[in-house]
């Protein structure tokens, strides 16, 4: 049994690939964005184990979120689920004053992957139009372009990416892996969607507990079970090292390099004990 954090659980592919791993006999940990949520994911989710509240759209409130996964035990795997889409009309801020797309999307699962116990699995849920993204890293929060909801969400996708492969370089010891979901019938890919959700969320699943030589293939990005080819960006170090040092100086939180996995069987029975 493996125990896995599912960012973004309330609905959707989280809560479908939730409810997969619950029905395998998995410990699930699911989160939504406020305790009104959590209550929605865990009654969405029969048997997950607990619900996390934390607004991804606030560098604050996503360091609690992460302080109180900490405090819960150890995880196998982590799934970067949260996200939200390319519809928005014009640029909206946050309360950090940064691009709600890009803190969502990519400054919150970076920021998670940089407080939250390393695990021995990372997935990021990406998706096929990363190949459309721009690897420009000089205007990430959209000051200085003409704002473009879906070249917007296209660069974030991008940026999961890219941070999965970043972190499969940087972290040897673990298997960080990016998702390409397919376009399906979610809140967010709309009732006209080629695809069903059920397909959606088996790859996450299965990279999030396989012990299969293809699921442990750090740094590869997957549809399907399948590996498929990248932007160029993804590969690029400059650009991995580019994103990872813009999220430090936006969060002032390091990706360590040299700080071993948890050894979760320990963490584990260390937090029964507490309990």
């Amino acid at each position: 049994m493996s125990r896995i954090l599912i960012t973004g659980s309330a609905g959707g592919l989280g809560r479908e690939t939730a409810r997969l791993l619950v029905g395998a006999g998995h410990e699930v940990v699911l989160h939504a964005r406020d305790e009104g949520r959590t209550r929605e994911a865990l009654a969405g989710v029969p048997g997950a184990a607990a619900a996390l509240a934390g607004d991804l759209a606030s560098i604050a409130r996503t360091t609690e979120l992460a302080h109180r996964a900490n405090e819960s035990g150890a995880f196998d795997a982590v799934i970067h689920n949260a996200g939200i889409g390319y519809r928005e009309p014009r640029r909206i801020e946050t309360v950090d004053g940064l691009a709600h797309v890009f803190q969502v999307n990519v400054l919150a699962p970076y920021l998670l992957t940089a407080l939250v116990r390393r695990p021995a699995r990372l997935i990021y849920l990406s998706s096929g139009v990363h190949r459309a993204g721009n690897a420009g890293l000089d205007d990430l929060q959209w000051g200085q372009r003409p704002w473009d909801g879906y070249q917007a969400y296209t660069d974030s996708k991008l940026f999961d990416a890219v941070l999965a492969a970043a972190v499969a370089r940087r972290w040897p010891d673990v298997v960080g892996t990016s998702v390409d979901p397919g376009w399906v019938k979610t809140k967010m890919g709309g009732p006209t969607a080629p695809g069903e959700i059920g397909p959606g969320t088996e790859t996450q699943a299965w990279l999030a507990v396989s012990d299969g030589s293809l699921a442990l293939r750090s740094g590869g990005h997957f549809h399907h079970r399948q590996l498929r080819q990248t932007h160029s960006g993804v590969s690029d170090h400059a650009v991995q090292d580019g994103l990872l040092a813009a999220c430090h100086g936006l969060t002032g939180q390091a990706l360590v390099t040299n700080s071993p996995r948890a050894d979760h069987e320990t963490e584990r029975k260390r937090h029964s004990h507490a309990s």
